[in-house]
């Protein structure tokens, strides 16, 4: 298959392909599903949202959106040091992420096309905004000499499989966390324009809406199926993937600091501040959410960062297997127990804070 997302030539040259980083933990995953259990899914209870739902998505709203202006066509050589190396790897980790979903929804859209047409049609849509997202980046990510060969990781990279259910938690929780992290970025960047030193950052407001309809489609999918909320199953399910999203976001985020504080934010307040408003959102589809009020529940996030550069430095020195091993796993161990500590603290029934809102 031709892709239509590998970059062009930017600057009058053509971009090196950058090698992908190697895949950790944090490293954004590419999956495959059950297609014919996706096909089987009744929505009939939640018709009304879909339709919804499907007409934004038909809407296109910004189909006009992702084009690059006059303010790309400039040298880039300025950004440099530790500021161009952290933000490359933001664009790359980004690129990554949208051309997965891009690939799951435009597998899900082509199995289903003869078996479930209102669904196909769905991730047909939703494909088509994760193509834009990918391409953009990776137009970026060449005004800086590099570009990912999408095609190349569309063949090599290894696919996890997700069991449905699991898919639409995570794409739900994946697509909400994104609208929160590029809105509050933006907006940050409003009032600070002096370290708005890309202009990728101005298309940041029309791009997280992309990632609510999203998140909202997904939230049909999940009160569609009753096993899904209704569940002590689907309580103990939906803390387990808010917890998995949120310390993913907390290492990412706190890994990156440097592109945080480039454009004058906080990671650490950033990052408290995105898992709120997600957990906030999450409590309209998920059976139960976290409590982040509570007062251990920042500081073992942030004892899971600390050890997870303390594994980043030992690769960094390269020690031979063994010693490596050995090395990481008090460090693993530590992760593991303070998310166990987390889990087990008391969460909130998101059922009766639905009913307390309304």
């Amino acid at each position: 298959m031709v892709n239509p997302l590998v970059t062009s030539e930017s600057a009058g040259r053509r971009p090196d392909i950058k090698a992908p980083v190697q895949e950790t933990l944090l490293t954004p995953r590419f999956y495959t599903t059950d297609f014919d259990a996706v096909a089987q899914m009744d929505l009939s209870t939640q018709q009304a949202e879909l339709e919804a739902v499907l007409a934004e998505l038909r809407a296109d709203y910004n189909r006009h959106h992702f084009v690059r202006n006059q303010e790309f066509e400039q040298c880039w050589e300025h950004i440099d040091g530790e500021t161009r190396r952290a933000f490359i790897d933001f664009l790359e980790r980004s690129c990554t992420s949208e051309f997965s979903g891009f690939l799951l929804f435009k597998e899900l859209s082509r199995k289903l096309k003869h078996r479930n047409p209102i669904l196909s049609e769905a991730f047909s849509l939703l494909a088509r905004d994760e193509a834009r997202h990918a391409g953009f980046l990776n137009k970026a990510m060449a005004d800086f000499g590099l570009s990912l060969d999408l095609g190349y990781l569309t063949k090599n990279r290894t696919y996890t499989f997700f069991p449905p259910e699991w898919v639409v938690y995570t794409v739900y929780l994946s697509e909400k966390i994104g609208y929160w992290r590029y809105i509050l970025v933006y907006r940050h960047l409003e009032q600070h324009p002096e370290n708005r030193f890309y202009p990728l950052f101005r298309y940041f407001e029309s791009w997280c809406q992309d990632e609510n309809r999203h998140g909202d489609f997904f939230k049909v999918l999940l009160r569609s199926q009753p096993k899904l909320w209704t569940t002590w199953q689907a309580r103990l399910w939906a803390r387990f993937f808010l917890l998995t999203v949120f310390a993913t976001h907390t290492l990412t985020v706190l890994e990156r600091a440097t592109f945080y504080q480039s454009i004058g934010i906080d990671p650490h307040a950033y990052n408290e501040q995105v898992i709120r408003k997600t957990n906030e959102t999450a409590v309209r589809a998920f059976p139960s959410v976290l409590n982040t009020d509570h007062p251990e529940f920042f500081a073992r996030l942030e004892r899971c960062a600390i050890a997870n550069q303390k594994l980043a430095e030992i690769s960094s020195n390269q020690p031979p297997p063994v010693i490596r091993f050995c090395q990481k796993l008090p460090w693993i161990a530590a992760i593991g127990w303070q998310l166990l500590r987390l889990y087990l603290l008391p969460s909130i029934n998101a059922e009766q804070s639905r009913t307390a809102i309304h």
